[in-house]
């Protein structure tokens, strides 16, 4: 494929994941001011995303990782419809047999423990592992849109239900659990009658060696496990700390400003679902090196400058959007963007050992960069509070970017350019302004002056695309 073909099939790309992404996450952050003004004891809160936090660290496990390896085979699939029945066939026979192990465990932890809204949490969880599957499936299968618009139907389904069973009839945080364990199960209804996978793959025979595939998947997606975990520690295992040593307040306000840098995620998360499409079937082209590092430089640039445009306008209108009694939230937006900017270049790293089909080797590092990150937690929490788990994310993100940046060379060459160090330099310095002007013209200025720099650093060829563009425009 031509370069310009792959460019431009990459930027389609992410112009649909675009489209699904910020459909989703504005009601994910129109959800933020609602559920601070509707639940009004931020204790409750607070649980209520430890019971999260818990759910994320054990869906991978549940789940198998299935989600991952259902799209990666499903891919290398693509003109084969025996082989995508098979792939299928496994995947949700095995989904099945863990969902139900899941259940029979939860139900004895019930017998003999008192855990509020265990139910309500294993119930989410299963919504939550199912829609994964059934979306990435239907990806794999080449429908993007439908798994664009299950996203959309989910998050439009979250809001929904939130006003019907929070604002309505008030049920707290009980009906914000109901609220996002029907609109999965929604979206998972709407995938079925879009792609009809059920009718399509799992009617009929299934011919293969069944065990060999299982065997395969297993190999590909349990590694995979571990990086999970790892971004689990690294961005939900924090409210554990804070809980014990700050307090279910303290974790109420962290949560508020999470839930709002998850909206800088969401640009990375658009990227790789673009990303991943074109780097498993670019990865072994000629021009590999040159094309993979064109599109690592870009998109470091690009998110430099949506961090600041985000932060800095965030600041400004911050007061509008949240409850009074979680406005202290605001101080922690800015290092949490940093460490939302990290952990997108890390997720670029990840793709290129899935392309390789060694998801293997990235076992270790997440063994121990979970160690390292718990370290730093009991280091930093105690003394620093709120700061010190950010403190410890960050740094455990740097960590691993070095050194996934000179261990990816036995599979390419990734090329970091020296104008690409400017943005990343604006971007970390960034909070000095942040933290230290009040008024809102500095903000623009601060804002307007760092992209002009960012875009005179940039290569003498990107800037007249730029500006030929422009003028094409206007």
């Amino acid at each position: 494929m031509a370069t310009e073909s792959r460019k431009k099939k990459f930027l389609k790309d992410i112009g649909i994941y675009a489209i699904g992404n910020f459909g989703s996450k504005l009601i994910t952050f129109l959800m933020v001011p609602l559920y601070t003004y509707y639940v009004s004891d931020i204790s409750d809160f607070g649980y209520y995303d430890v019971c999260l936090s818990a759910v994320l660290f054990l869906l991978p496990f549940v789940t198998l990782q299935l989600r991952d390896g259902a799209f990666r085979f499903l891919v290398n699939a693509e003109d084969d419809k025996e082989r995508q029945k098979l792939v299928l066939s496994v995947v949700y026979k095995s989904l099945a047999a863990m969902l139900a192990m899941s259940m029979l465990l939860v139900a004895a932890v019930s017998l003999f423990f008192h855990v509020k809204y265990i139910w309500f949490s294993f119930g989410l969880m299963c919504a939550m592992g199912l829609l994964e599957v059934v979306s990435q499936v239907a990806r794999g299968l080449g429908d993007t849109k439908a798994f664009v618009a299950s996203g959309i139907l989910a998050s439009f389904g979250v809001g929904i239900f939130s006003i019907l069973f929070v604002v309505v009839l008030k049920l707290g945080v009980v009906g914000i659990f109901i609220a996002n364990i029907l609109a999965r199960l929604v979206a998972i209804l709407y995938i079925e009658l879009k792609v009809g996978i059920i009718r399509k793959y799992l009617s009929g025979g299934v011919y293969g060696d069944k065990k060999a595939l299982f065997r395969e998947m297993l190999k590909y997606s349990l590694p995979l496990i571990f990086v999970t975990m790892y971004w689990w520690l690294t961005n939900c295992s924090d409210r554990f700390f804070i809980a014990h040593y700050v307090g279910l307040e303290g974790n109420g306000i962290y949560s508020v400003a999470v839930r709002f840098t998850a909206i800088l995620q969401t640009f990375g998360v658009i990227f790789y679902q673009a990303w991943q499409d074109s780097a498993y079937r670019q990865y072994n082209s000629p021009d590999r090196n040159s094309f993979f590092s064109s599109v690592f430089n870009s998109y470091i640039f690009v998110m430099a400058i949506v961090l600041l445009l985000y932060t800095f306008g965030l600041k400004v209108v911050y007061t509008w959007l949240v409850d009074d009694q979680y406005q202290a939230s605001l101080e922690y937006i800015y290092p949490l963007g940093i460490s939302a900017l990290l952990y997108t270049m890390v997720q670029f790293t990840n793709i290129i050992y899935q392309c390789a089909f060694d998801t293997q080797r990235t076992v270790p590092q997440m063994v121990v960069m979970s160690i390292v990150n718990i370290v730093l937690n009991f280091s930093f929490v105690k003394w620093l509070g709120i700061y010190g788990v950010i403190t410890a994310s960050i740094i455990t993100y740097l960590i691993l970017l070095l050194y996934r940046f000179f261990d990816i060379k036995r599979y390419l060459k990734l090329e970091l350019r020296v104008t690409t160090i400017v943005p990343v330099a604006i971007a970390a310095f960034g909070f000095i302004p942040f933290y230290y002007d009040t008024m809102v013209w500095i903000d623009i200025l601060v804002v307007v002056v760092s992209i002009v720099v960012m875009l005179l650093a940039l290569p003498k060829q990107y800037r007249e695309i730029l500006t030929s563009k422009f003028h094409r425009k206007f």
